[in-house]
């Protein structure tokens, strides 16, 4: 047998123990928990046979704990890049059958090599995360690789897209690099995040919860915000990134791509001129208006089960991406709360970084009141959302439905904070607060004094919705471009961003500023 025979037999032997990841046991154990393996992930994320491979053969360092004799050819993680429709991603999947996943300082490098690259090429980030967290035979150096980890998230952001795709346990200090990506999402049933575990929170708290109730899908997608979207399984988990994905541009020094439609620019929606009721303290569905506009009716919402009050998610309107920000009247009338402004703070500041337009549809009437509102400070999260509108210099459409009231008004993406063209409808009612509540204050002494005082209220309402709770002052004033009639809502849209397609704006030099946070 020639050296080159030799050699060829040793690095196809390595290469099969490295498909084989922990082996055959573990990977059965993976199947019967109804999970895929790390390649197998990989192969449903990307184009077939698009997958190219970075340190296969990479193996840890650590020479104690008896760890010198245990081996793997890629020490727990699969690291590479492929395409996805076509486009450059990069990738890393953790993979549980070697050591439970846990990470180690060489395992840390492979993540870092490849996201290292992406910044440098401009291309996503996908992490599939399915880890025990860090290797404790390996002390302050797997310490260290998260840090590593986590200065790259950082670095990252704002500059390519990175989503982290939760596929199994992801606890400890491992939480923290999908939390500054930019969408996490989780399969229910199997997968789970946490900073402490039950056993540990029953010992110190002494409460009694389970892992699935701490940290799963639906916790994280209805409680906390963590999770922007929740899967079945793992394979339509795959499938919601790779068309997140099409959405996004693949770094901020690009656009995102264009999506040819058969759905005429032109295109009527006489349904909207009926959609907005009469009644002004009567609920109606927001994504109803999303979806008549949208290009093929499609919208891609993101965290739909969190402060549902404000809908967020991906359109296409004449071909191309669009941010949709949205007040929901069927949900606390549509207030902002804390939760609302912080889900649509950070959508915001997405799209702007990636160079996303934000159409933004308004029916406000107002801040949630509430001591709960107040002490857990609607103050400082609801100027996160100010701030985001205000900072952001991509084109920005604004539509005000109907309630666009007191501060929410300015909040809400209006003429004052740069939006660029801003519409209303007819039935559109803008005022510092609504006429029940203005009539109470200007007319306090005229109401004190009156012998019906519920037929007078009535009337003084009636006169102050004529007078100022309607769209005609502010567009007198040029604070609305137009008001425009319902059904025309898609084709004014698409005419106003094809009008600012070429914007060019910027904020003052500066390092950067300072969020409310």
């Amino acid at each position: 047998m020639t050296r080159r025979q030799i050699i060829d037999d040793r690095l196809a032997a390595l290469e099969q123990r490295a498909r084989e990841g922990g082996g055959l046991a573990r990977i059965e154990r993976q199947h019967a928990q109804g999970k895929l393996t790390a390649r197998e992930r990989i192969d449903a994320l990307l184009d077939p046979g698009s997958f190219e491979e970075f340190d296969q053969l990479k193996t840890h360092r650590c020479t104690h704990f008896g760890m010198e004799k245990q081996r793997f050819p890629g020490d727990g993680v699969v690291t590479g890049h492929g395409t996805v429709e076509g486009r450059r991603i990069f990738v890393f999947a953790q993979d549980f059958t070697v050591f439970g996943g846990s990470l180690s300082g060489a395992y840390a490098e492979k993540i870092c090599k490849i996201m290292d690259k992406a910044m440098q090429v401009g291309a996503p980030i996908i992490g599939l995360n399915d880890s025990g967290g860090a290797r404790i035979q390996e002390g302050v150096e797997s310490l260290a690789g998260y840090a590593d980890i986590f200065l790259r998230n950082t670095l990252a952001s704002g500059r390519v897209p990175q989503i982290s795709a939760i596929m199994g346990p992801c606890a400890g200090g491992a939480v923290y690099s999908p939390a500054i990506t930019d969408f996490t999402l989780m399969v229910e049933g199997t997968s789970y995040m946490f900073i402490t575990g039950p056993d540990v929170i029953r010992s110190v708290t002494h409460e009694e919860v389970t892992q699935e109730d701490l940290g799963g899908a639906h916790t994280h997608a209805t409680k906390s915000g963590v999770s922007h979207l929740t899967a079945p399984d793992e394979l339509a988990c795959l499938e919601m990134v790779r068309e997140m994905l099409s959405f996004m541009p693949s770094s901020n020094a690009c656009g995102a791509p264009f999506v040819a439609t058969d759905d005429p620019h032109d295109r009527l929606a006489p349904e909207l001129d009926t959609l907005v009721p009469d009644n002004p303290n009567k609920p109606y569905d927001i994504k109803q208006v999303i979806e008549a506009v949208a290009d093929d009716h499609y919208f891609f919402e993101i965290q739909p089960d969190y402060a549902m009050n404000m809908v967020i998610g991906f359109a296409r309107l004449g071909g191309r991406s669009v941010g949709v920000v949205a007040n929901q009247p069927m949900v606390l009338a549509g207030c902002l709360d804390i939760g609302a402004s912080v889900k649509a703070a950070r959508f915001v500041r997405f799209c702007d970084a990636f160079n996303i337009p934000l159409v933004t549809l308004v029916d406000v009437p107002g801040f949630l009141p509430g001591t709960d509102q107040e002490w857990n400070g609607i103050i400082k999260h609801g100027a996160k959302l100010l701030y985001a509108f205000a900072e952001a210099t991509v084109p920005k459409v604004t539509l005000i439905t109907r309630k666009a009231y007191g501060g929410a008004y300015d909040v809400m993406a209006s003429k004052h904070i740069r939006a660029d063209v801003n519409f209303a409808y007819p039935t559109a009612e803008i005022a510092v607060m609504g006429p029940d509540g203005a009539v109470n204050i200007i007319h306090r002494r005229t109401l004190a004094q009156a012998k019906d005082v519920e037929a007078t209220r009535a009337a003084l309402v009636d006169d102050y919705r004529d007078t100022f709770a309607n769209p005609f002052r502010a567009a007198e004033l040029g604070y609305i471009d137009a008001i425009i009639h319902p059904r025309d809502t898609r084709l004014r849209l698409i005419r106003s961003l094809d009008m600012l397609q070429d914007k060019v704006d910027t904020n003052p030099p500066k390092k950067h500023g300072n969020i409310p946070l």
